[in-house]
Protein backbone atom coordinates (compact mmCIF):
# COMPACT_ATOMS: atom_id res chain seq x y z
CA UNK A 1 0.00 0.00 0.00
CA UNK A 2 1.38 3.02 -0.89
CA UNK A 3 2.10 5.71 1.69
CA UNK A 4 0.53 8.90 1.96
CA UNK A 5 -0.15 9.73 5.32
CA UNK A 6 3.88 11.71 5.38
CA UNK A 7 2.43 14.51 2.89
CA UNK A 8 2.12 17.78 5.43
CA UNK A 9 1.42 20.05 2.20
CA UNK A 10 -1.95 18.11 1.65
CA UNK A 11 -2.49 18.14 5.29
CA UNK A 12 -2.75 21.31 6.61
CA UNK A 13 -3.45 23.28 2.89
CA UNK A 14 -6.32 24.88 5.14
CA UNK A 15 -4.29 26.10 7.75
CA UNK A 16 -2.88 29.54 7.89
CA UNK A 17 0.87 30.18 8.67
CA UNK A 18 -0.50 31.50 11.92
CA UNK A 19 -3.25 28.65 12.48
CA UNK A 20 -0.16 26.10 12.14
CA UNK A 21 2.22 28.02 14.85
CA UNK A 22 -1.39 27.84 17.10
CA UNK A 23 -1.59 24.09 16.40
CA UNK A 24 2.24 23.80 16.96
CA UNK A 25 2.60 25.64 20.52
CA UNK A 26 -1.13 23.52 21.47
CA UNK A 27 0.25 20.37 21.22
CA UNK A 28 3.66 21.50 22.89
CA UNK A 29 1.30 22.40 26.04
CA UNK A 30 -0.40 18.92 25.53
CA UNK A 31 2.27 17.36 25.55
CA UNK A 32 3.36 17.71 29.10
CA UNK A 33 1.53 15.77 31.36
CA UNK A 34 2.00 17.80 34.13
CA UNK A 35 1.00 21.03 32.30
CA UNK A 36 -2.54 19.26 31.11
CA UNK A 37 -3.05 18.68 34.83
CA UNK A 38 -2.60 22.20 36.23
CA UNK A 39 -4.10 23.43 33.43
CA UNK A 40 -7.57 21.30 33.86
CA UNK A 41 -7.66 22.27 37.25
CA UNK A 42 -7.34 26.06 36.83
CA UNK A 43 -9.93 25.99 34.04
CA UNK A 44 -12.39 23.97 35.86
CA UNK A 45 -12.21 26.90 38.96
CA UNK A 46 -12.33 29.49 36.69
CA UNK A 47 -15.41 28.31 35.28
CA UNK A 48 -16.89 27.24 38.27
CA UNK A 49 -16.35 30.93 39.86
CA UNK A 50 -17.70 32.44 36.55
CA UNK A 51 -14.55 34.14 35.72
CA UNK A 52 -14.12 35.97 32.36
CA UNK A 53 -11.87 33.17 30.66
CA UNK A 54 -14.20 32.44 27.52
CA UNK A 55 -12.09 34.38 25.36
CA UNK A 56 -9.07 33.04 26.31
CA UNK A 57 -10.37 28.85 25.81
CA UNK A 58 -11.90 29.83 22.79
CA UNK A 59 -8.66 31.84 20.82
CA UNK A 60 -6.55 29.09 21.60
CA UNK A 61 -8.07 25.20 22.53
CA UNK A 62 -11.80 25.64 21.81
CA UNK A 63 -11.05 27.17 18.11
CA UNK A 64 -8.62 24.29 17.30
CA UNK A 65 -10.77 21.48 18.11
CA UNK A 66 -14.36 23.42 17.97
CA UNK A 67 -16.44 24.08 14.84
CA UNK A 68 -18.35 27.16 17.09
CA UNK A 69 -20.46 28.15 19.22
CA UNK A 70 -23.83 26.99 17.35
CA UNK A 71 -24.83 25.25 14.39
CA UNK A 72 -24.89 28.41 12.04
CA UNK A 73 -20.91 29.11 13.72
CA UNK A 74 -19.48 25.94 12.67
CA UNK A 75 -20.83 26.37 8.59
CA UNK A 76 -17.78 28.60 7.05
CA UNK A 77 -15.43 25.79 8.83
CA UNK A 78 -17.77 23.28 6.97
CA UNK A 79 -17.53 24.81 3.59
CA UNK A 80 -13.67 25.23 3.77
CA UNK A 81 -13.09 21.54 4.80
CA UNK A 82 -15.30 20.54 1.86
CA UNK A 83 -13.25 22.63 -0.66
CA UNK A 84 -10.61 19.51 0.02
CA UNK A 85 -13.33 17.13 0.19
CA UNK A 86 -13.71 16.55 3.44
CA UNK A 87 -17.21 16.39 4.73
CA UNK A 88 -18.11 17.07 8.63
CA UNK A 89 -20.77 15.67 11.63
CA UNK A 90 -21.87 18.23 13.71
CA UNK A 91 -21.15 17.13 16.53
CA UNK A 92 -23.44 18.91 19.82
CA UNK A 93 -20.54 18.52 22.36
CA UNK A 94 -22.21 19.57 25.64
CA UNK A 95 -22.13 16.78 28.44
CA UNK A 96 -22.76 16.12 31.61
CA UNK A 97 -26.32 17.51 31.87
CA UNK A 98 -28.75 16.19 34.38
CA UNK A 99 -31.93 18.13 33.62
CA UNK A 100 -34.98 17.14 31.49
CA UNK A 101 -35.37 21.03 29.93
CA UNK A 102 -31.35 20.04 29.08
CA UNK A 103 -32.02 16.50 27.24
CA UNK A 104 -35.10 18.15 25.52
CA UNK A 105 -32.81 21.16 24.18
CA UNK A 106 -30.30 18.54 23.24
CA UNK A 107 -33.46 16.67 21.43
CA UNK A 108 -34.23 19.65 19.60
CA UNK A 109 -30.63 20.37 18.79
CA UNK A 110 -29.63 16.97 17.26
CA UNK A 111 -32.81 17.32 15.06
CA UNK A 112 -31.66 21.08 13.27
CA UNK A 113 -28.68 19.00 12.63
CA UNK A 114 -30.66 16.02 11.00
CA UNK A 115 -32.10 18.50 8.63
CA UNK A 116 -29.13 20.61 8.43
CA UNK A 117 -27.67 16.86 7.00
CA UNK A 118 -30.72 16.34 4.99
CA UNK A 119 -29.68 20.20 2.77
CA UNK A 120 -26.02 19.83 2.45
CA UNK A 121 -23.89 17.44 0.93
CA UNK A 122 -21.32 18.25 2.89
CA UNK A 123 -22.76 16.86 6.41
CA UNK A 124 -23.68 13.33 5.28
CA UNK A 125 -24.24 12.40 9.02
CA UNK A 126 -26.23 13.45 12.44
CA UNK A 127 -25.00 12.36 15.98
CA UNK A 128 -25.86 12.25 19.58
CA UNK A 129 -24.28 11.28 23.01
CA UNK A 130 -27.01 8.66 24.74
CA UNK A 131 -26.54 10.90 27.78
CA UNK A 132 -27.21 13.41 25.57
CA UNK A 133 -30.55 12.27 25.80
CA UNK A 134 -30.71 10.95 29.55
CA UNK A 135 -29.46 10.75 32.97
CA UNK A 136 -25.93 7.89 33.08
CA UNK A 137 -27.31 6.92 36.30
CA UNK A 138 -30.50 5.95 34.18
CA UNK A 139 -28.70 4.21 31.58
CA UNK A 140 -26.61 2.49 34.26
CA UNK A 141 -29.80 1.20 36.48
CA UNK A 142 -31.95 0.16 33.36
CA UNK A 143 -28.79 -1.65 32.35
CA UNK A 144 -28.05 -3.70 35.35
CA UNK A 145 -31.63 -4.64 35.29
CA UNK A 146 -32.46 -2.74 38.69
CA UNK A 147 -36.05 -2.45 39.23
CA UNK A 148 -37.42 1.46 38.36
CA UNK A 149 -39.55 3.73 40.56
CA UNK A 150 -42.59 5.15 38.84
CA UNK A 151 -40.55 8.30 38.40
CA UNK A 152 -37.82 6.74 37.04
CA UNK A 153 -39.53 4.52 34.53
CA UNK A 154 -41.91 7.36 33.27
CA UNK A 155 -37.84 9.10 32.65
CA UNK A 156 -36.59 6.04 30.91
CA UNK A 157 -40.09 6.15 28.79
CA UNK A 158 -38.65 9.66 27.84
CA UNK A 159 -35.44 8.33 26.81
CA UNK A 160 -36.83 5.80 24.46
CA UNK A 161 -39.50 8.24 23.10
CA UNK A 162 -36.18 10.95 22.21
CA UNK A 163 -34.34 8.24 20.66
CA UNK A 164 -37.42 7.47 18.13
CA UNK A 165 -38.17 10.79 17.52
CA UNK A 166 -34.27 11.44 16.33
CA UNK A 167 -33.95 8.27 14.54
CA UNK A 168 -37.25 8.15 12.82
CA UNK A 169 -36.74 11.54 11.73
CA UNK A 170 -33.12 10.52 10.32
CA UNK A 171 -35.11 7.61 8.44
CA UNK A 172 -37.47 10.14 6.77
CA UNK A 173 -35.17 11.98 5.80
CA UNK A 174 -32.81 9.39 4.49
CA UNK A 175 -29.97 10.83 7.23
CA UNK A 176 -27.54 8.18 8.39
CA UNK A 177 -27.25 8.96 11.99
CA UNK A 178 -23.95 8.15 14.18
CA UNK A 179 -24.69 7.16 17.70
CA UNK A 180 -21.78 7.35 19.96
CA UNK A 181 -20.54 4.67 22.84
CA UNK A 182 -19.69 5.94 26.73
CA UNK A 183 -18.67 4.19 29.78
CA UNK A 184 -18.87 0.52 29.78
CA UNK A 185 -21.60 0.95 32.90
CA UNK A 186 -24.16 2.50 30.60
CA UNK A 187 -23.75 1.01 27.69
CA UNK A 188 -25.46 -2.40 27.68
CA UNK A 189 -29.13 -0.06 27.72
CA UNK A 190 -27.86 2.27 24.75
CA UNK A 191 -26.82 -0.86 22.94
CA UNK A 192 -30.14 -2.35 24.04
CA UNK A 193 -31.94 0.96 22.64
CA UNK A 194 -30.03 1.44 19.38
CA UNK A 195 -30.63 -2.37 18.29
CA UNK A 196 -34.52 -1.84 18.62
CA UNK A 197 -33.63 1.68 16.39
CA UNK A 198 -31.77 -0.52 13.57
CA UNK A 199 -34.41 -3.16 13.55
CA UNK A 200 -36.95 -0.44 12.89
CA UNK A 201 -35.41 1.61 10.74
CA UNK A 202 -32.41 -0.64 9.22
CA UNK A 203 -34.68 -2.66 6.97
CA UNK A 204 -33.71 -1.28 3.23
CA UNK A 205 -30.23 -0.37 3.99
CA UNK A 206 -28.38 1.30 7.24
CA UNK A 207 -29.71 4.71 8.55
CA UNK A 208 -28.67 4.02 12.34
CA UNK A 209 -25.12 3.73 13.96
CA UNK A 210 -24.12 1.98 16.96
CA UNK A 211 -20.32 2.89 18.22
CA UNK A 212 -18.10 -0.31 19.18
CA UNK A 213 -15.17 0.70 21.56
CA UNK A 214 -13.07 -1.43 20.64
CA UNK A 215 -10.43 -1.13 23.38
CA UNK A 216 -12.99 -3.55 25.05
CA UNK A 217 -12.21 -7.02 24.96
CA UNK A 218 -16.18 -8.36 24.91
CA UNK A 219 -17.15 -6.14 21.46
CA UNK A 220 -16.09 -8.97 19.18
CA UNK A 221 -18.59 -11.27 20.64
CA UNK A 222 -21.26 -8.30 21.13
CA UNK A 223 -21.03 -7.44 17.52
CA UNK A 224 -21.05 -11.29 16.30
CA UNK A 225 -24.39 -12.15 18.46
CA UNK A 226 -25.79 -8.90 17.00
CA UNK A 227 -24.98 -10.13 13.70
CA UNK A 228 -26.85 -13.33 14.44
CA UNK A 229 -29.98 -11.15 15.31
CA UNK A 230 -29.51 -8.78 12.44
CA UNK A 231 -29.81 -11.75 10.11
CA UNK A 232 -32.90 -13.26 11.96
CA UNK A 233 -34.81 -10.07 12.01
CA UNK A 234 -33.69 -8.93 8.67
CA UNK A 235 -32.03 -5.44 9.26
CA UNK A 236 -28.60 -3.86 8.44
CA UNK A 237 -25.77 -3.47 10.82
CA UNK A 238 -24.09 0.19 10.99
CA UNK A 239 -20.95 1.04 13.07
CA UNK A 240 -18.68 3.54 13.79
CA UNK A 241 -15.82 1.48 14.89
CA UNK A 242 -13.38 3.18 17.20
CA UNK A 243 -10.59 2.15 20.05
CA UNK A 244 -12.31 3.95 22.85
CA UNK A 245 -11.87 7.59 25.05
CA UNK A 246 -12.90 6.58 28.68
CA UNK A 247 -9.54 4.30 29.42
CA UNK A 248 -8.76 6.02 32.46
CA UNK A 249 -12.19 6.08 34.25
CA UNK A 250 -12.48 2.13 33.21
CA UNK A 251 -9.66 0.62 35.13
CA UNK A 252 -10.60 3.05 38.05
CA UNK A 253 -14.37 2.20 38.35
CA UNK A 254 -13.15 -1.99 37.79
CA UNK A 255 -10.67 -1.55 40.28
CA UNK A 256 -13.17 0.38 43.55
CA UNK A 257 -15.89 -2.00 42.61
CA UNK A 258 -13.94 -4.93 42.14
CA UNK A 259 -14.20 -6.41 38.76
CA UNK A 260 -12.44 -7.26 36.03
CA UNK A 261 -11.37 -4.58 33.58
CA UNK A 262 -13.71 -4.38 30.15
CA UNK A 263 -10.24 -2.96 28.68
CA UNK A 264 -8.00 -4.94 26.77
CA UNK A 265 -5.09 -6.10 28.05
CA UNK A 266 -2.67 -4.17 26.20
CA UNK A 267 -2.36 -1.58 23.49
CA UNK A 268 -1.35 -4.08 20.74
CA UNK A 269 -4.61 -5.92 21.94
CA UNK A 270 -7.02 -3.21 21.54
CA UNK A 271 -5.45 -2.96 17.85
CA UNK A 272 -5.74 -6.39 16.99
CA UNK A 273 -9.35 -6.31 18.34
CA UNK A 274 -10.03 -2.88 16.29
CA UNK A 275 -8.59 -4.55 12.88
CA UNK A 276 -10.37 -7.68 13.77
CA UNK A 277 -13.69 -5.64 13.93
CA UNK A 278 -13.13 -3.93 10.58
CA UNK A 279 -12.25 -7.75 8.70
CA UNK A 280 -15.27 -8.90 10.24
CA UNK A 281 -17.58 -5.89 8.60
CA UNK A 282 -15.92 -6.34 5.52
CA UNK A 283 -16.45 -9.57 5.24
CA UNK A 284 -20.21 -9.23 5.50
CA UNK A 285 -20.24 -5.38 3.96
CA UNK A 286 -23.51 -6.37 1.73
CA UNK A 287 -25.43 -6.56 5.29
CA UNK A 288 -23.17 -3.59 7.27
CA UNK A 289 -21.41 -0.32 7.07
CA UNK A 290 -18.50 0.89 8.47
CA UNK A 291 -17.56 4.65 9.93
CA UNK A 292 -14.22 3.79 10.95
CA UNK A 293 -13.34 6.27 13.87
CA UNK A 294 -9.68 6.12 13.83
CA UNK A 295 -6.62 8.03 14.41
CA UNK A 296 -4.50 5.00 13.78
CA UNK A 297 -2.48 5.24 10.17
CA UNK A 298 -1.74 1.64 10.04
CA UNK A 299 -5.78 0.90 10.73
CA UNK A 300 -6.81 3.34 7.95
CA UNK A 301 -3.69 1.64 5.43
CA UNK A 302 -5.57 -2.04 6.35
CA UNK A 303 -8.98 -1.17 5.41
CA UNK A 304 -7.95 1.17 2.14
CA UNK A 305 -5.92 -2.65 1.33
CA UNK A 306 -9.42 -4.56 1.82
CA UNK A 307 -11.65 -2.04 0.15
CA UNK A 308 -8.48 -2.79 -2.98
CA UNK A 309 -8.72 -6.22 -2.22
CA UNK A 310 -12.32 -6.87 -2.57
CA UNK A 311 -12.67 -4.77 -5.59
CA UNK A 312 -14.96 -1.94 -3.43
CA UNK A 313 -14.84 1.60 -4.95
CA UNK A 314 -13.65 3.86 -2.84
CA UNK A 315 -16.98 6.02 -3.01
CA UNK A 316 -18.69 3.20 -1.91
CA UNK A 317 -21.21 5.08 1.38
CA UNK A 318 -21.09 2.06 3.45
CA UNK A 319 -17.42 2.46 4.08
CA UNK A 320 -16.47 5.89 5.64
CA UNK A 321 -13.14 7.02 7.39
CA UNK A 322 -13.72 9.32 10.21
CA UNK A 323 -11.60 11.40 12.59
CA UNK A 324 -11.72 14.38 14.72
CA UNK A 325 -11.35 17.95 13.81
CA UNK A 326 -8.21 19.30 15.24
CA UNK A 327 -5.98 15.79 15.01
CA UNK A 328 -5.09 13.48 12.53
CA UNK A 329 -5.43 16.24 9.94
CA UNK A 330 -2.86 14.17 7.86
CA UNK A 331 -4.93 11.08 7.46
CA UNK A 332 -8.18 13.07 6.87
CA UNK A 333 -7.09 15.21 4.08
CA UNK A 334 -4.60 13.04 2.48
CA UNK A 335 -7.59 10.46 2.59
CA UNK A 336 -10.10 12.82 0.62
CA UNK A 337 -7.62 14.12 -1.98
CA UNK A 338 -7.24 10.22 -2.69
CA UNK A 339 -11.10 10.15 -3.42
CA UNK A 340 -11.83 8.03 -0.32
CA UNK A 341 -15.03 8.79 1.82
CA UNK A 342 -13.67 11.11 4.82
CA UNK A 343 -15.68 13.37 7.88
CA UNK A 344 -14.24 15.15 10.43
CA UNK A 345 -16.75 14.92 13.55
CA UNK A 346 -17.36 18.94 14.44
CA UNK A 347 -18.32 19.48 17.83
CA UNK A 348 -19.62 23.05 18.82
CA UNK A 349 -21.60 24.68 21.80
CA UNK A 350 -21.08 27.35 24.51
CA UNK A 351 -17.79 27.60 25.45
CA UNK A 352 -18.54 26.32 28.93
CA UNK A 353 -20.80 23.74 28.36
CA UNK A 354 -18.08 22.05 25.71
CA UNK A 355 -15.17 22.49 28.19
CA UNK A 356 -16.22 18.25 29.85
CA UNK A 357 -15.57 17.76 25.74
CA UNK A 358 -12.41 19.91 25.65
CA UNK A 359 -10.63 18.79 28.21
CA UNK A 360 -10.98 15.00 27.38
CA UNK A 361 -9.57 15.83 24.29
CA UNK A 362 -6.61 17.24 26.11
CA UNK A 363 -5.97 14.29 28.29
CA UNK A 364 -6.87 11.61 25.80
CA UNK A 365 -3.79 13.25 23.71
CA UNK A 366 -1.38 13.14 26.31
CA UNK A 367 -2.36 9.79 27.19
CA UNK A 368 -2.26 7.89 24.05
CA UNK A 369 1.37 6.99 23.12
CA UNK A 370 2.56 8.62 20.23
CA UNK A 371 -0.59 10.74 19.49
CA UNK A 372 0.51 14.35 20.40
CA UNK A 373 4.36 13.50 18.94
CA UNK A 374 2.89 12.43 15.70
CA UNK A 375 0.99 16.05 15.50
CA UNK A 376 3.86 17.86 16.82
CA UNK A 377 6.81 16.10 14.03
CA UNK A 378 3.80 16.62 11.60
CA UNK A 379 3.40 20.46 12.27
CA UNK A 380 6.88 20.91 12.57
CA UNK A 381 7.97 19.55 8.81
CA UNK A 382 4.96 21.78 7.25
CA UNK A 383 6.22 24.64 8.99
CA UNK A 384 9.96 24.13 8.06
CA UNK A 385 8.98 23.39 4.72
CA UNK A 386 7.16 26.38 4.33
CA UNK A 387 9.87 28.22 5.27
CA UNK A 388 12.27 26.82 2.73
CA UNK A 389 10.21 27.22 -0.23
Amino acid sequence: MNKIFNNTEVAFSLKSDTELDRAYFLFKMIANEPLVRIGTAVTNFALKAHLPVDGLIRATVFDHFCGGVNEMDCLSVVDKMYTKGVSSVLDYSVEGKEEEAQFDAALEMTLKTVEFAKERQEIPFAVFKPTGLGRLDLYTKVGEKQPLSDAEQAEWNKVKERFEIICKTAHSKDVALLIDAEESWMQDAADDLVEDMMRKYNKEKVIVFNTLQMYRWDRMDYLKALHERAKADGFYIGMKLVRGAYMEKEHKRAEENGYPTPICSSKQATDDNYNVAVDYMMKHIDKMAIFAGTHNEESSYKLMEMLKVNNIEIKDQRIWFGQLYGMSDNISYNLASHGYNVAKYLPFGPVRDVMPYLIRRAEENTSVAGQTSRELNLLKAERERRKSK
